[in-house]
């Protein structure tokens, strides 16, 4: 079969590898539909694949294929897998846990000491064919495509946060940072009862897909003072800004356009150590929390889709067959800041 794998910084090599074979208690997925996640190019980059030792849980590391956010329909059912059958059209949900630690044992599985995800430490959906356990599998209804199938993983990560935001119905809210999650938190915080909506980016075009999927405002701060501008629309701060560009420089203007009192969560990953105004933080009584991942909220996400609370497909901005994605994919994303999510027709 054929498989995008990763073999380390800047060599991503898609290739003809075998095709697994399905296990005792587990399930072979055709792939159909996979994105193209940050976290993709933080591991193109060379970031975040184990190499010299295996992942505790998934016994692999590199060469790994790559890809976490993918959907597709049951091609085999193992011996002993109940609840699933051939044809079943699924959603992968990726998280890699120990089962046994403090956290996984408290059902806080994105907490694990040894978490993982499939497609980063264990080989993933960039390929025609892959073999899973059933905990990771989520029936589509009919109402859901495989295409929003593959976009269920990032939705979850903005539902997470927002819902583990202090966010209420009527609140004001800012995104710093609006690719496909951030794009997607505003999809939440709409759906979550926020009123102002302040997005903010560098990417006229990532701006208008913003303005589209609910943002009330959009601001680029190449343009005009980020801070200053949602001070004064929001008359003295919002009550919540989401930082999803994980700059240093965004996380400080998040702070400064929080009122006293109010949130600044962090969905990104800072690859190094960042800056704080402690001074800030302390005068406001503001708070900063962060988020990893998700939990337990795939059912929900994919009722979110199905009844069109959230439209995930605006964010989608390019298709691609498994042969163009490193030029016309991972290449593609890291020069030109106006794409959203590429989409990865697996099977074409």
């Amino acid at each position: 079969m054929k498989a995008a794998v990763w073999y380390g910084k800047y060599d991503v090599r898609v290739e003809s590898t075998e095709e697994p074979t399905v296990e005792s208690g587990k399930v072979k997925v055709k792939v159909a539909w996979a994105g193209i996640c940050g976290s993709d190019l933080h591991a193109y980059h060379g970031e975040g694949i184990p190499v010299d030792e295996p992942h505790p849980v998934s016994g692999q590391k590199a060469p790994l294929t790559l890809g976490h956010e993918f959907a597709g329909v049951i091609e085999e059912v193992g011996e002993g897998v109940s609840g699933f059958s051939v044809g079943d059209r699924v959603a992968i949900e990726p998280l890699i846990y120990c089962g046994e630690c403090e956290y996984c044992k408290e059902n806080h599985y994105n907490k694990c000491n040894s978490v993982g995800f499939i497609g980063l430490q264990a080989d993933g959906g960039f390929a025609e064919y892959v073999v899973l356990t059933p905990n990771t599998l989520h029936k589509l209804p009919e109402e859901v495509s495989l295409e929003e199938g593959a976009l269920v993983e990032p939705a979850a990560v903005a539902l997470h946060a927002v819902r583990q935001s202090k966010i209420k119905v009527g609140n004001k809210v800012a995104v710093f940072g609006v690719g496909p999650i951030g794009l997607l938190t505003i999809i939440a915080a709409k759906a979550a009862g926020a009123t102002d909506i302040y997005a903010v980016d560098m990417s006229p075009e990532r701006l208008s897909i913003a303005k589209e999927v609910g943002a009330t405002h959009i601001i680029n701060p190449a343009e005009t003072d980020s801070v200053q501008t949602i001070l004064e629309l929001s008359n003295g701060g919002v009550d919540v800004a989401y930082e999803v560009a994980g700059v240093e420089v965004t996380l400080a203007n998040a702070l400064s356009t929080v009122k006293k009192g109010g949130e600044v969560m962090v969905l990104s990953i800072f690859p190094q150590p960042v800056k704080v105004d402690m001074l800030q933080l302390t005068f406001k009584e503001a708070y900063i929390t962060s988020t990893l991942g998700y939990r337990n909220i795939y059912p929900d996400v994919i009722s979110l889709i199905a009844s069109g609370a959230l439209d995930v497909k605006k964010v989608i901005t390019k298709k691609i067959t498994l042969d163009e994605i490193v030029e016309d994919g991972l290449k593609l994303l890291d020069r030109d800041k106006s794409q959203a999510k590429i989409l990865v027709d697996v099977q074409a």
